[in-house]
C-alpha cells in the first residue's frame, strides 16, 4: 500500500510540476490558450458572482494536460500521470491579474475556488448563498503559486432521491447557485435527472399510449424519484400536470447547458424498463413482470410494471429515448444513470436470468449510443443483501462484458462499503461515496476520520476505483463533511482535519467581521475555532460501529420528530438512528464558544452563515435535552403505573403533569428558535411547492399536499411515516408538538385512572399502545389535511430575531442551564 501511495504522490507532483512549468510558458507537449475559448462558462461565473472583479481573472486552458477520462478504469496509482487527472496552477503575475491555468475547465474552476476560499476567504454555501461578491477591492497577491491535482478522475454528486427530497421545487435561481457550488468544489460528474418525464411522455406516446394512461404512471414531484426507481407508480395526490412536465424539461435544458459550460459531464437518464400498466394494451405480446411490493405500499401504487430487457421492445424504446434526449440536449454526455432493482428484488434469482437482464440492458444502451457508459447506484447490494449473494452480484455484473462500459457508485462507502465484499465490483470501475444523510434528517453528524483515511486506503487497494462522490439523500446540513470529501479528492494523503476545520472557519466567517477595504483584516475570535474543533472531535467524528449496521452510522434524527411511544424511540441504531455517538455536554460546550465569539465580535450577528450555524447548533442542543426530559417522564410514568398511584414524582421531584408540560414548553421554545430563519421553516418548503405548480388551485393544492405528506406520513396511509421528518418551525410547533400533547395527555389520563376506584374503561390505569396510536393517527390525519385546507403557507412563518430569541429563551429563560448557564 505504501509503495502505491508513494507512486501516486510522485505522479501528482509531476503533474503539478508540468502545470507550474506551463505557467512559465513551457507547456511540455501541450499548448496554452488564454483567449477565452472554452472558458466562457467560467468567465460567466465570475461575472455572476464577483462582478466587481470580472476583469481581474485570466483563465488558460492547457491542451493535453489534466484531461478528464474514465481511462480503462485506472486510478492514480497506475495511470499515466498527465493524461488522467485534473490539475491547476494559480499565480498573480506582475500585471496584477489572477491567472489560473489547467488542462480542463473543471481544473480551472477548482483552482479559482482554492484561491477564493483559501486566500480571499470567500465562498458559496448552502442556505447562505454566494459570498464571493464580498471579496476586497484589491485582490490578495500570491507569494509564488497555488497548485493542486486531483487523485481521481471523477468527483461525483447527487443521489437519485435528492431530486425529490431537496430539489423537487427548485427554480433556475436555486439550480444556478447549486451548479456554481458544484463546479467550485471540483465536481465534474453530476447527476442530471430533471425533466426526464418529458422524454418518457414522447416515447410512450409513440407506442400508442394515451396521455391519461401515461399520467397514471407518474408520481407527484415530492415522490418522483421513487417512480423513476421503479418503487412506486401513480400518485395519491392527483396526476402530474403535463404543463409542469414541460416546464421541468425546459429547466433541464438550462441545467445541462450550464453543467457543460462549467466543465462537468452530466449523467443523463436512460430508459430503465419501468412502464405504465397500460403498456400491455399497445404491446400485447410484450414480456412484462411486476416488481416486488415496496415498503408496504398498496398494490395500486407499487409492484411497478417492468418491461423485461430481453424483450425486443425494450431496445426499441431505449433507442427512442436516447435519440430524443440527444436531440434535446446535444451530444453532451455518454454516461447514463440506470437502476432497475433499487430496493426491489429481481423477478428471478437464477444466475442466468440476472446475467441476461444486464446483458440486454447494456446492449440496448450500446445500440443507441456506441460510447455509452452505464452508471448504477450500488445501493441494492447493501439494502437487499439477503438476495444479493456474491454469486448473484457477479452474475449480474458479468452481463456487461466490457468493464469500462459500467460505472458503479458504492453509495454508502463511509459506513457500509460494498466494494470489499464484491472484489471491487469484479473489476468494474467504481466511485467511493459518502451517503451520510437519509431523507433530509437534520442531526449534527459526521465521520471525518472515515471519509479522509478510508478513500485513500481504497485508492491504494482497488485498481478500479475512479472517483470520490457525494450521494446524500438530501442536502440538509453538515456542509463541512461534504466539503471535506470533495477536497480529499485533491489530496494523495488523508487530510489533517484539525487544520482543515480551521481553514473552513476562516472561509466561512472571515468576511463578516472585516471592513473589506482594510489592508489588515481583523482576526476571527479564537472562540470560533475552539467551537468548531469541539464539533470536529465530537459530533463530526463518529468511529463507533457494531458488526452489522453500526452505531449511528448515518445522520441521527431526534426522537421529538417520531410518533411518541412509551418505548422504542431512544438508542436506535442502523438505518435511521436516534442513538448519539457523542456526549451532549460536548455540543453544549461548542455552543458556548459560538455564543462567546459573537460577544467578542458583534458583527457576527449580521453574518448569515454564523446565524445559520448558531441556530443549527442551538437546535441540536435543545433536541438532545428533549430526549433527557422524555426519559425522565417515561421513568416516572412507569413507576407511577407500577405503584398504581397518581403521586409518584419524577426524578427532579415534579409531578408527571408538570414533567409533561416541560416537554411541550421545550418544543414551543424550539419552534420559536427555528422560526427566526427561512432555512428552518416549513413555510419555505410549502411556498416553493406551491410556486412550482401550474397556476390552478387544484394543482397548487395537490403540490402542497404532496410536499407536506413527504415530511409527515410519506405515503397515502403513512407507510413510512416520519422518514423525511424535519426540525422546522411549523412542524415542531404544530405537527410534532401536537402529537406529544396527545402522548402526555394520554399518560396523565392513564395515571389518573390508576388512582380511581375500579379503574375501568379506556385509559383507566392501563397503558394501551393501540389506543395511543389510534389517537395519534387521528391527530396526524386532521393536522395534515388541515394544513392542506389552509394552503399550508402560513405554517411556520419566519418571525423574530435570533439574538433576541436566544437571550429570551436560553440566556435568561428556562433553558439557560441546558446551554451551560451563559
Amino acid at each position: 500500500m505504501r509503495v502505491r501511495i508513494r507512486i501516486a504522490q510522485l505522479q501528482l507532483l509531476a503533474l503539478a510540476t508540468t502545470l507550474a512549468t506551463a505557467a512559465a510558458g513551457a507547456v511540455g507537449n501541450g499548448t496554452s490558450s488564454c483567449s477565452g475559448t472554452g472558458t466562457q462558462g467560467l468567465v460567466g461565473l465570475v461575472r455572476r458572482r464577483i462582478p466587481a472583479h470580472a476583469g481581474d481573472f485570466e483563465f488558460c486552458l492547457l491542451e493535453g494536460v489534466g484531461v478528464n477520462a474514465l481511462a480503462n478504469s485506472s486510478n492514480a496509482s497506475n495511470a499515466s500521470a498527465n493524461a488522467q487527472f485534473d490539475a491547476f496552477v494559480v499565480t498573480t503575475p506582475a500585471e496584477g491579474r489572477v491567472r489560473v491555468e489547467a488542462g480542463s475547465v473543471s481544473g480551472l474552476v477548482s483552482g479559482l475556488h482554492r484561491y477564493l476560499a483559501d486566500v480571499v476567504h470567500v465562498d458559496v454555501w448552502w442556505f447562505v448563498g454566494s459570498q464571493l461578491h464580498l471579496a476586497p477591492e484589491e485582490l490578495p497577491r500570491l507569494n509564488g503559486s497555488l497548485t493542486g491535482a486531483s487523485v481521481v478522475p471523477w468527483r461525483y454528486h447527487f443521489n437519485t432521491v435528492t431530486f425529490s427530497y431537496t430539489t423537487a421545487f427548485w427554480t433556475w435561481e436555486d439550480w444556478e447557485l447549486e451548479l456554481d457550488w458544484l463546479a467550485l468544489r471540483g465536481v465534474n460528474l453530476p447527476l442530471a435527472w430533471v425533466g426526464v418525464e418529458k422524454i418518457l411522455v414522447d416515447v410512450f406516446r409513440e407506442t400508442g399510449l394515451t396521455d391519461a394512461e401515461i399520467q397514471e404512471f407518474f408520481s407527484a414531484p415530492a415522490f418522483q424519484s421513487w417512480n423513476r426507481l421503479g418503487n412506486i407508480q401513480g400518485s395519491w395526490t392527483g396526476p402530474l400536470p403535463l404543463a409542469w412536465i414541460d416546464e421541468q424539461f425546459a429547466l433541464q435544458k438550462r441545467i445541462v447547458r450550464r453543467m457543460v459550460e462549467l466543465g462537468m459531464t452530466p449523467v443523463l437518464p436512460a430508459f430503465t424498463g419501468f412502464v405504465p400498466r397500460a403498456i400491455t394494451r399497445v404491446l400485447p405480446n410484450a414480456t412484462v413482470v411486476d416488481g416486488s411490493q415496496w415498503n408496504g405500499f398498496p398494490v395500486e401504487y407499487t409492484n411497478a410494471t417492468f418491461l423485461e430487457p430481453t424483450d425486443a421492445a425494450f431496445a426499441r424504446l431505449q433507442q427512442s429515448f436516447i435519440s430524443k434526449q440527444q436531440d434535446a440536449y446535444g451530444n453532451i454526455s455518454h454516461i447514463y444513470t440506470l437502476d432497475q432493482y433499487n430496493e426491489n428484488d429481481p423477478y428471478s434469482g437464477d444466475l442466468g436470468y440476472l446475467q441476461n437482464v444486464t446483458q440486454h440492458t447494456w446492449a440496448s444502451l450500446k445500440a443507441a449510443d456506441p460510447a455509452a457508459i452505464w452508471l448504477m447506484q450500488g445501493w441494492l447490494f447493501y439494502s437487499n443483501r439477503d438476495f444479493w449473494t456474491e454469486a448473484r452480484i457477479e452474475a449480474f455484473l458479468s452481463g456487461v462484458p466490457e468493464n469500462s462500459d459500467m460505472l458503479i457508485l458504492d453509495l454508502f462507502s463511509e459506513s457500509q462499503p460494498q466494494w470489499q465484499r464484491t472484489n471491487s465490483y469484479f473489476g468494474k470501475p467504481w466511485i467511493w461515496c459518502q451517503l451520510h444523510d437519509y431523507g433530509g434528517n437534520m442531526g449534527l453528524y459526521g465521520q471525518v476520520e472515515n471519509i479522509t483515511v478510508n478513500p485513500i486506503a481504497a485508492l491504494a487497494n482497488s485498481s478500479s476505483l475512479v472517483g470520490f462522490g457525494l450521494t446524500m439523500e438530501a442536502q440538509e446540513g453538515n456542509e463541512v463533511v461534504y466539503d471535506l470529501l470533495l477536497d480529499q479528492a485533491w489530496s494523495p494523503t488523508p487530510i489533517d482535519t484539525e487544520a482543515y476545520f480551521a481553514a473552513w472557519v476562516r472561509s466561512r466567517y472571515s468576511i463578516s467581521i472585516n471592513n473589506t477595504h482594510d489592508s489588515a483584516p481583523a482576526p476571527l475570535p479564537p472562540a470560533l475555532f475552539t467551537a468548531w474543533d469541539l464539533l470536529r472531535r465530537s459530533v463530526y467524528n463518529n468511529t463507533r460501529f457494531s458488526a452489522r449496521d453500526g452505531l449511528a452510522n448515518a445522520v441521527p434524527k431526534s426522537i421529538l420528530e417520531l410518533r411518541p411511544a412509551l418505548s422504542g424511540l431512544t438508542h436506535r441504531e442502523g438505518h435511521h438512528p436516534t442513538a448519539r455517538s457523542y456526549a451532549p455536554a460536548a455540543l453544549a460546550a461548542a455552543w458556548q464558544q459560538l455564543y462567546a465569539a459573537a460577544a467578542a465580535a458583534p458583527a457576527l450577528w449580521d453574518d448569515t452563515a454564523f446565524r445559520h450555524d448558531l441556530t443549527d447548533v442551538s437546535r441540536q442542543v435543545l433536541s438532545n435535552h428533549f430526549e433527557a426530559l422524555y426519559q425522565s417522564f417515561v421513568a416516572s410514568l412507569n413507576s407511577t403505573l407500577a405503584a398504581n398511584t397518581t403521586s409518584a414524582p419524577t426524578a427532579n421531584g415534579t409531578t408527571l403533569a408538570e414533567a409533561g408540560a416541560a416537554l411541550l414548553r421545550l418544543l414551543a421554545a424550539l419552534d420559536a428558535l427555528l422560526a427566526t430563519s427561512p432555512a428552518f421553516s416549513l413555510s419555505t418548503w410549502l411556498r416553493a411547492a406551491r410556486a412550482s405548480a401550474p397556476p390552478t388551485q387544484l394543482d397548487q393544492d395537490a403540490f402542497t399536499a404532496a410536499a407536506l405528506l413527504q415530511l409527515t406520513q410519506w405515503g397515502p396511509h403513512g407507510e413510512i411515516g416520519d422518514y423525511a421528518s424535519k426540525a422546522w418551525a411549523g412542524l415542531v410547533g404544530g405537527y410534532y408538538k401536537g402529537r406529544w400533547e396527545v402522548f402526555v395527555g394520554y399518560a396523565v389520563e392513564t395515571v389518573a385512572g390508576a388512582g380511581e376506584a375500579g379503574g375501568e374503561g379506556e385509559g383507566k390505569g392501563v397503558w394501551d399502545p393501540e389506543v395511543l396510536a389510534e389517537r395519534e393517527r387521528a391527530f396526524e390525519e386532521k393536522w395534515v389535511r388541515g394544513v392542506d385546507e389552509r394552503t399550508g403557507v402560513e405554517v411556520g412563518e419566519t418571525r423574530g430575531e435570533l439574538k433576541e430569541v436566544l437571550e429570551r429563551l436560553l440566556v435568561r429563560g428556562e433553558w439557560a442551564a441546558v446551554f451551560g448557564g451563559v
